[in-house]
Order: C-alpha cells, then structure tokens, then sequence
C-alpha cells in the first residue's frame, strides 16, 4: 500500500494527522504493509524569510478574535497529547519552501529517513517554536537523522529540487487538494484532515479489503 502524505510544515493539525496515522500503522503493523512519501504543499508560499507574527497572521489569515483562537490552540494541544505529539510555544510563521526541498532530498537518499526528518520539522516547529528555513537547523535535522550534513547544507544553501518541488505542488493542486493534511491511499482513496487513529485504522483496512 502506498500513502502519499501530503502537507505542510507549517500546518499543526498535520502534525496531529501524522503522528494519528503512525498510530493506526502500528496497530496495523503486520496486517498491511504500507510505504510512506510526504508531499510538498505550502500553506503560505509567498510568507518572507523572516517570517510574520502568529498572532498577527492568524488575525490576518483567519480573522479569528483571541479567544477563539486560544480555544483552537487548546484544542490542539489536547488532540496532540491523544497521539503523542507536544505543542509548544510558537511566537512566529516562517516559510517552508527550503524543509521541502530537503525532504524531498531525504526521499531520493532514504524513504526512512525521510519520514524521520518529517517528525523532526514537525516537532522543532510546533513543539520548540524553531525556525524550519534556518539553514543551520535544516542541516542539524538531516545529521540527526542520519542523512549526511555536508550534502544537506550543499541542497540548503543552493536552489536544487526546488523546480520538482513547485511541480509536485502543482501536480497535487491541480488533482484537487486544496487543504492538508491529505492522505492519499494506491493514488485514488483520500482522508482529509487530522483524523483520529481509528479512523485511519478503519479506512485502511477498508481500502486493502477492496484491493
């Protein structure tokens, strides 16, 4: 079975939805064998390098009042802590183009790796509030992972798989995916969203069952 995940770093419920979908492939573990590839998609492509407040873009992007917006954020928290992923403080929304380059690198070099890498960028963006475009942390990420620091920095500090990722976006937009997290099962089933453990769990086997 083959799962494109398709997402941002940017997004929280995507950390939700990955680390919900872990769970059920854990619980599924040995009944159906599953591959991984993330996919690129930006929440915010034309956000600068220096990024913008998350309370100014939140108001801006979404026109929520605090309190509503402290709801979500509590809200969050709670699912996160259902799957085993921490919110932390975020004070900041950076762009992203440059951990997707890297991860679709991670890819080419180790499917493995980069699936490690996704839930690293994940964690020091939502969990630790840290910038997912600063170069030395990109790099450190793909070290920790156990991809090679030298090549990482060279991807990082240069412009490669930048086209392929703008056309995996493309390709993804254009096949109708205009939220993530999507999952996207065989090239043909999708779950949207950040859904529970279960429901993944229920839906994959429904989708092996069918063949």
């Amino acid at each position: 079975m083959k799962i494109d995940f398709v997402s941002d770093i940017a997004c929280p419920w995507c950390a939700v939805g990955l680390n919900a979908l872990e769970a059920a492939l854990r619980e599924l573990d040995g009944e159906i064998d599953v591959a991984i590839e993330f996919q690129p998609f930006e929440l915010n492509p034309d956000m600068p390098p220096e990024g913008e407040s998350a309370d100014a873009y939140l108001a801006r992007k979404y026109g929520r009042p605090p309190e509503e917006r402290q709801a979500i954020a509590t809200m969050l928290k709670q699912r996160g802590a259902e799957v085993g992923f921490s919110f932390g403080e975020r004070m900041q929304v950076w762009n992203t183009f440059d951990a997707h380059r890297l991860l679709m690198w991670a890819f080419d070099e180790d499917p493995a790796a980069q699936r490690a890498l996704k839930h690293a960028l994940l964690k020091a963006y939502h969990g630790e509030g840290l910038n997912p475009g600063d170069p030395e942390l990109l790099v450190a990420l793909a070290a920790a992972v156990g991809l090679d620091a030298e090549r990482a920095a060279v991807i990082v500090g240069s412009d490669e798989y930048a086209e392929a990722v703008r056309e995996r976006e493309q390709r993804w937009q254009a096949l109708g995916i205009q939220s993530v997290p999507s999952v996207v099962v065989n090239g043909r089933h999708l779950i949207q969203g950040g859904q529970p453990p279960d429901v993944f769990v229920r839906a994959l086997r429904e989708i092996e069952a069918k063949g």
